[in-house]
């Protein structure tokens, strides 16, 4: 059995439009207004892990088709950027749904829809793995689908003979949507006390004449 090193270099990957839902379900938040560095920080010390670096995947809108939260993503990744965190980020896909309006008619409108972020994510996770990048990944997500490469980074550690560990930090409350972490990896619930804390203060929305709800991104 591969011995645990003393010191645990931690890489963080956020899915933000999955952590941002969870968080609006857990504590109430309409914005995705998390500090990816504060939280990271606070699971670090938490867990007693060397922070090594962030990651942030996320989904756009259309410039088009949403201009406010294009124009709120772009500045906050912007940001991130220069608190120096990785970004990733691919524009949202769109398909036609027919949906019921009040007075029963059907109606035809487009849906947005994330695709390719948890593969990227994935592949990520297992390539700086393979690289010894990181002891510990610190996933904020609930993305079941990650359990795929949870089992992947296991298999590396018994092939390479090195202690590694998967980390899924997720919003925990009476209203969340899924008391689940990642399956196959060690879960991390985080309360609102946890959570508030590492809020961030600006505000990248336009005027509140302009808000509206980020689009739901599947």
């Amino acid at each position: 059995m591969a011995t645990e090193p003393d010191t645990k270099r931690a890489v963080a990957f956020f899915d933000g439009q999955n952590l941002f839902r969870h968080a609006k379900a857990a504590f109430g938040h309409y914005h995705p207004n998390f500090d990816p560095t504060k939280l990271f920080n606070a699971v670090c010390a938490a867990k007693g892990l060397k922070p090594f670096g962030i990651r942030f995947y996320t989904g756009v809108p259309e410039a088009t088709k949403d201009p406010m939260w294009h124009s709120y993503w772009s500045t906050r990744l912007l940001t991130m950027r220069r608190a120096e965190i990785l970004v990733v980020s691919r524009p949202l896909r769109y398909h036609k749904v027919s949906v019921q309006a009040p007075d029963g008619t059907q109606i035809e409108t487009e849906v947005p829809e994330e695709k390719g972020i948890d593969v990227r994510l994935s592949l990520d996770v297992l390539r700086l793995a393979r690289q010894s990048q990181f002891d510990v990944a610190v996933i904020f997500s609930q993305d079941q689908d990650l359990s795929e490469v949870a089992e992947d980074v296991r298999q590396l550690s018994i092939e390479q003979n090195r202690w590694l560990k998967l980390v899924s930090a997720y919003p925990s409350s009476p209203t969340a949507t899924s008391p689940r972490g990642i399956d196959k990896t060690e879960w991390f619930p985080m309360d609102q006390a946890f959570y508030d804390p590492c809020l961030d203060p600006r505000d990248y929305r336009p005027p509140r004449s302009m808000a509206a709800l980020p689009p739901a991104a599947t």
